[in-house]
Parts: structure tokens; sequence; C-alpha cells
């Protein structure tokens, strides 16, 4: 047998069958035990210093033999046994003097495993057994019943072995125990228990100890980084506005630290910790924003999220031009970019606001190539535009545009410019023109004439038209252009309109016009840059739905005019 439990469920190659009731393992001297030596048979298999008959011939039923031996003194000596190939090997212990080692017969509780253990057998729930003797009363918990089958089937093959099967030299001289012995080591047994008990309390003790002591650690260094205080903050009401710039990708930190910067909060941990409480913060959008100095964190937060407090925000449309213009059929102004700016430039409470001036953006517009941003690929052309109040006209793009609002005009005007620059070179304006025979500043003029001729759909059509008729030095009469000399907006033109020459005017000059006449979107750059193939020459817009018909054949743009007509599109309202 084992000094480790079986795993549960494995079943042992033999069984016992114990013939006697279970008697105890320490035999007093008037005890006697009967058996019957085993017979003299080569089917004995010795397994350490036990011996199991096992009749190879016959799996089904295996017995132990009883041999007929009187022993006075039945002696146990400590099992060695073959290691079997799962288990760890298994040492024999050292045998003291009085014969009992660390797991001596005698404590079967120091033999075997306890119930806990994790080979554990699941079985039937055990009870007590009392032992009683000489005024002493111990109770000990009753042994599973697999246990029993174990421990009676030991106390029979320790019974069964030959005296002579076992060698002199191996036996240790044995002291039978006594009663006195029995309860000395009932005594320590108990006296373990009751040490395992106090170790369980002791470990729980001590973990909750190491938790109290974590949890005191951290929050006396939480105190020692943050500091004892609340972050400074400032009661208000708030002093004059400054503008503070978002950057995109900022973070609440950052946020932070610029407000403490131009001294909105008092500090940039209060903004931080008011901040992070608000949802609408994450509605915050990069750009400019005029908060009061000297607020509150939690007003600051307020301010910085209020749509009313960006500044220098605006968005330019497709086909926007520099100044206002009129419709001539409804008398409608359109804002231009340079009121855009202003507008989008003020500062100040309502009725008080400080804004830069429609004027003072026209006359800055006006100034030093070099100092308004102007790209290299443009300047030349831009020098010879014959009026300076246009000279800009197509170079700020289309799109959503922020900018500080404290800075002058001209530092304004630079920074579209500069911007607009970068954003046409990406499409390639620098070296698609060598396809198309164009240079860059006059593939801009293109695109401003498709963005507002067509509709997107016919871009790279309308582009192609303008290619062809430029290639035989045909005029390209477009409406459009005779309305921007005039800042006006009319999608058919008069014959006077139409008579006035001017360096825009493509009714009354050949080839392209003095500068662009709008700020093209990319798309109609691209379109300029990678024209639609075809021979058209004429295209004209016949409905409302701005269903454009393109030929080769001025017949049949004749008839497409017709029906124009018929359709009430190019009545002029005049």
């Amino acid at each position: 047998m084992s000094n480790h439990r079986r795993p549960a469920g494995e079943r042992t190659e033999f069984h016992y069958v114990p013939r006697q009731p279970r008697r105890h393992r320490y035999l007093e001297d008037d005890d006697q035990v009967d058996y019957t030596p085993p017979p003299d048979d080569d089917d004995v298999v010795t397994t350490g210093r036990h011996a199991v008959l096992y009749d190879d011939r016959d799996h089904d039923d295996h017995e132990v033999a009883e041999p007929d031996v009187d022993h006075t003194e039945p002696v146990y000596e400590q099992p060695v046994h073959e290691q079997p190939a799962y288990e760890r090997p298994v040492h024999p212990e050292p045998v003291y003097e009085d014969g009992y080692g660390p797991r001596s017969y005698g404590d079967m509780r120091g033999y075997r495993e306890s119930a806990d253990d994790a080979h554990a057998e699941v079985g039937e729930p055990h009870g007590a057994e009392t032992y009683s003797g000489d005024g002493y009363e111990q109770t000990l918990e009753r042994e599973p019943e697999h246990d029993r089958a174990f421990a009676d089937a030991e106390t029979q093959i320790i019974a069964a072995i030959p005296e002579a099967s076992i060698p002199d030299a191996a036996i240790p001289e044995e002291i039978p125990p006594t009663r006195s012995h029995a309860r000395a080591q009932a005594r320590r047994r108990s006296q373990a228990r009751g040490r395992a008990r106090r170790g369980k309390v002791f470990g729980v003790l001590a973990a909750a100890s190491v938790l109290i002591v974590l949890v005191g650690m951290v929050f006396v260094g939480g105190k020692m980084f943050f500091g004892n205080e609340a972050p400074a903050d400032y009661a208000g009401p708030g002093g004059p506005e400054v503008v503070v710039q978002v950057h995109p990708g900022d973070t609440a930190e950052q946020i932070a630290s610029a407000l403490a910067d131009r001294d909105v909060v008092a500090s940039g941990s209060a903004f931080f910790n008011a901040a992070v409480q608000s949802n609408a913060m994450n509605s915050v959008q990069p750009g400019f924003y005029s908060l009061s100095t000297q607020i509150s964190a939690k007003d600051a937060v307020q301010e910085l999220v209020d749509p009313a407090s960006r500044v220098g925000h605006m968005i330019i449309s497709e086909g926007r031009q520099l100044h206002d213009t009129t419709d001539v059929q409804t008398g409608a102004k359109k804002k231009g970019i340079y009121t855009l700016i202003s507008e989008a430039s003020c500062l100040g409470d309502a009725g008080q606001e400080h804004c830069i001036g429609y004027d003072d953006l026209n006359a800055a517009g006006a100034g030093d190539l070099s100092a308004l941003g102007v790209p290299d690929w443009a300047k030349d052309s831009v020098a010879g535009v014959p009026d300076r109040d246009r000279q800009l006209e197509g170079l700020i793009a289309a799109g959503s545009w922020d900018f500080d609002p404290t800075a002058g005009p001209a530092a304004i005007l630079q920074r579209l410019v500069t911007e607009s620059s970068a954003s046409y070179e990406k499409t390639g304006i620098l070296t698609a023109g060598n396809q198309v025979g164009l240079t860059p500043y006059k593939m801009l003029i293109a695109a401003s004439l498709v963005e507002r001729e067509a509709m997107p759909a016919d871009f790279s059509k309308v582009a192609r038209v303008i290619l062809n008729r430029l290639a035989v030095n045909q005029a390209l009469q477009f409406d459009s252009t005779v309305n921007y000399a005039l800042d006006t907006t009319e999608l058919a033109t008069t014959d006077a309109d139409r008579a006035q020459v001017t360096p825009w005017n493509t009714y009354a000059s050949p080839g392209l016009p003095a500068t662009p006449i709008s700020s093209p979107s990319i798309g109609a750059l691209q379109a300029v840059e990678q024209p639609a193939p075809g021979d058209w020459i004429y295209f004209v817009t016949v409905d409302s739905k701005g269903t454009t018909l393109f030929t080769k054949s001025y017949e049949e743009h004749l008839a497409n005019i017709d029906q124009a007509l018929n359709n009430g599109i190019l009545d002029s309202g005049r």
C-alpha cells in the first residue's frame, strides 16, 4: 500500500477481503491472531514487505491468504514500494530508537492524507468514535469507508506475511505500544489540529493587516502627491475676456494648462476636476474661444462648451467671392469672404462688439503679396492683376476655417492664403498642368469657372469644354464671368452686360479671365487636372434641375438653347 492515497476513481489490481472484524492496530499481549501461511507457490507477489497472492490465471477472484502463524507481537515495518509510473518517489522515513517514525503505524492520521486532500475519494458522511480508558476519553472522527477498507486490508496483509519472508536485518526492534503511549499520540494529534486552526486564524489576520497597511499607504501617498488642500479656484465674478486656442488633439489637461496660463482659472487642477465631470466637454472642437478671466473652474467649463464662445470660425462655401454680391432677381445679398471674416472676428458682448472691418480686410488684401502668403507659383500672375482689390480672389480655398480674431487683418489673410495654397498643392496642381497645357494659376482660374458653371456631376465635362475652346482660341462666353465684374449673380445676362469689356468678361475677350472668379472646391480643381474625354464645344443648362446638355455641333446647341428658353431658364428677368 502506497503512502499516497490513490486518486479517486482509480481501481487497484487486487481486492482486499478482510476475514475478521476490524481490530485495533496495536495488539495486546493476550490478543491472538489466527492466519494461515501462504502456500508455497510461485504466484506469490511481494510488494515491498507485503505479500499478496495473485492468480494470473484468474483475474476476477483475488483473495488474501491468511497463514496460521502465531505472532504474539505483530510488528509493523514502514513499507517500501516500487515506484508507480504516475507517482513521485516515496523515500522511506527514518526509524527512531523507539521504533516509531514520523508516520508510525499507530498514528493513522499521520500515515494517511487528510480528507481535504485533492486526491480524496468521495464517500458517505462519517461520524465520530469515542475511545475510553484509564479515565481519559477522546473523540475521533470516524474514518471514511474507503479508508476502513484499506486499513482492514493492511492489517490482514501484515498478519499474513510469513516471518521467514522478511529479512532479519530489515526488522527493527520495536517496543509494543502501551495505552499511555496511545493516549500521548492522541493528545499530540489534538494539539496539531489546534495549531492548524490557530494558524488559519493568524493567516487571515495577517492578510487583513497587510491590506490595511496598503490602503493606508495609498491614502497617505495620494495626499502627498495631490496635496492636502483642494486646488486653487476663483470665486468670480470674472474679468475681461481673453482668446484661448484649443489645438487639434488637445487633452483636458492641456486645455486646463492653457486656461491657467491665460488666467481664466486659478489652477489647471481645478478646471480638470470640473471638466471630467461634464459630458459636454466631448463636444469641444479645435478653434478659438473667448472666455472670461478669473472665473471658477465650473464657470470656465460652461463658457467653453457654449457655442457662442467660439470666435474666429467661418465656413466658406464653394464658389464664394471675396466681395459681396447681389442677386439680380431677388436683390438678396450674398456675403463675400471679407464679410465672413469680419463677422467671425467680433469680440465682446452684444452691442459692444469689436470686429475687424470689411474695408480694413479689403485694404489688407490689396497689399504686399509676400506678406499675404501668395505662393511662388501664383506671384507673377497675381502681380499683373488689373484690380488690386481682387488679387487674392481664388487664393482662399472653400472649407471650414479658424483664425485668431485678435490678429490683424493682414495676418489673418496671410494664414488663410498659406493654408489654402498647401491644400491646393496636395491635389497635384504643380504637375498636372503639364498634361492639360495650363500653369498652376490658370488651372485655378479654370477650376473657378467650372465651380460656377456646372453641377458636381458635370465638372469634368465642363472642364473638357474649357480646354477644347482654349485649344481652338474660341471665346468661352460664360455668363458667370460677366456677373463677376458686376458683383452680381444671375443665370442669364443681358446684352448690355455682355457688351461691357472687362478683364473678366469672356464674351468680350478670348481666353481665361484675369483672375479666378470664386473660391473653387477641390473637386472642381481635380476635374481640370483630369478632365473627361470628349470633343464638346458647347453646353447649356436646360431646366431648373440643373440638367446640362453638351454637344460639338452649333446647330444642336441652338436647339438646346430653345429648350432652355421654353423652360424659362435663360430669362434674365430684366
